[in-house]
């Protein structure tokens, strides 16, 4: 006859996972209703661990927390953890619709151009689509529509249904300007077509089930980033610039204007943040170093990280294989992913934060 002493508990291995806390939302796993599918045979245990995104950088150490304080109560003989991901939506906003399989939408901005934002923007959709999440990339520099050459892309969108179908490439699907308009020849819009524009590439193209839509934005404060965020609920915000103070000027402005229309800023990325010589390691802060840093510092915006300024960023932007493509395990690839993780943590929490309100959706 089996040991009552022994038989182990739903209640046990539930007060035991409460121990583990996630570092990002600082409450316990089993609260935050991560611990899923328990199921308990006589000393065996399994469940499923769902994070807010794949792109936790905890994952690993999260699951042998949970393995080794289950596996240390009596009775239990073995343990099965299963990770798993479900990205948390932004809520509904009444006066905003949102778009149907959408969950985040985010922005990727500058207060000037010159900053690698495009560069940024496309290296960090690639980033987390390659941990595993579903990740959508709108070029909205309708101006400068740079995305199709940094990303290789030649085909065109075709149209299914009256809606336009968005180019899959390196695990995104994309829109842009770029597809439609060809060559050399300017785009000459006023503000009212600017914003049409916007409007179809969020309204009529198939985006189907995103994680994450990332919007690269234009520089500056102008139109297109009053559409974006009079017309949608914005998860938040990301604000690229480099570490002089001219950039740094724009940048604040940029920061200042997104908090002035309530919307998160998700965090700083300080680009172009130093150079490290590929021949004598030396390092050379070539536009000063730590300016963005203090930046966010000083607006109380958390700071995702630095990117260095390297010539195989620039070549993968120009042969249409981003570095996160062209050099997977190289360095720079894992500083774009760390800066990912960043963001993917900072979306979970800007989301834990908000209200629960229903959500309406296009």
């Amino acid at each position: 006859m089996e040991d009552q002493s022994t038989q182990v508990t739903e209640s046990a291995v539930l007060n035991a996972l409460k121990t583990i806390t996630d570092p990002d939302l600082h409450r316990d796993i089993v609260t935050l209703g991560f611990v899923q599918e328990l199921k308990i045979c006589g000393g065996q245990v399994a469940f499923k661990i769902v994070l807010t995104t794949p792109a936790c950088p905890v994952r690993d150490k999260m699951r042998d927390e949970a393995k080794a304080v289950v596996s240390a109560l009596p009775g239990v003989t073995q343990v099965n953890v299963q990770m798993d991901a479900k990205v948390v939506a932004t809520q509904g906003i009444p006066e905003k619709r949102a778009i149907a399989g959408i969950s985040n939408i985010l922005v990727v901005g500058s207060g000037k151009g010159g900053v690698g934002k495009s560069t940024v923007a496309a290296n960090l959709a690639i980033s987390l689509a390659k941990m595993g999440a579903r990740v959508g990339l709108m070029d909205g520099d309708i101006y400068g529509p740079n995305i199709p050459l940094m990303l290789g892309i030649t085909e065109q969108p075709i149209v299914q249904n009256e809606r336009v179908v968005p180019v899959i490439k390196h695990g995104l699907k994309v829109i842009s300007m770029g597809f439609f308009n060809r060559g050399d020849t300017p785009v000459i819009w006023r503000g009212p077509m600017l914003h049409s524009a916007i409007q179809q590439f969020l309204n009529q193209v198939s985006w189907g089930e995103l994680d994450y839509l990332m919007v690269d934005l234009p520089p500056g404060t102008g139109d297109v980033q009053l559409t974006l965020v009079q017309s949608v609920p914005l998860t938040g915000a990301v604000v690229v610039s480099t570490p002089q103070d001219v950039a740094l000027q724009d940048a604040r402005k940029a920061i200042m204007m997104f908090k002035q229309m309530k919307v998160d800023i998700l965090g700083v990325v300080e680009n172009m943040s130093y150079f490290l010589c590929p021949q004598c390691h030396h390092r050379s802060d070539i536009f000063s170093h730590g300016g963005a840093r203090k930046a966010s510092e000083k607006f109380d915006v958390p700071f995702l990280g630095e990117i260095p300024l390297d010539v195989s960023i620039r070549e993968g932007g120009d042969t249409g294989l981003p570095i996160t493509i062209a050099q997977p395990e190289s360095d720079l690839s894992k500083v774009f992913t760390r800066v990912a993780e960043q963001l993917a943590a900072q979306i979970s929490i800007s989301n834990f934060k908000q209200p629960s309100v229903p959500a309406v959706v296009m």
